[in-house]
């Protein structure tokens, strides 16, 4: 969850912050959701962390089934 979408996949991409997205080298943004609210955001994330790994597969092809990487709109 983040307020500022292009600040974060600059972390992302950069290796900013070591973690599971740095060991992993995840910097592709394939999928992401917007909410109004700070509270939605994060009751959402809590959601989708304990989806299974097929389920997190199938939310993202019903977006974006060939897996691109999305650039951002407000940027």
């Amino acid at each position: 969850m983040t307020s500022n979408l292009p600040k974060r996949i600059h972390e992302h991409k950069t290796k900013f912050h070591p973690g599971f997205t740095n060991k992993y080298n995840i910097n592709r943004l394939v999928y992401y959701e917007e909410y109004s609210s700070p509270l939605a955001a994060a009751q959402r994330e809590r959601q989708l962390k304990v989806f299974a790994r097929r389920k997190k597969d199938a939310l993202i092809n019903s977006k974006n089934p060939k897996w691109k990487e999305l650039t951002i709109p407000f940027v």
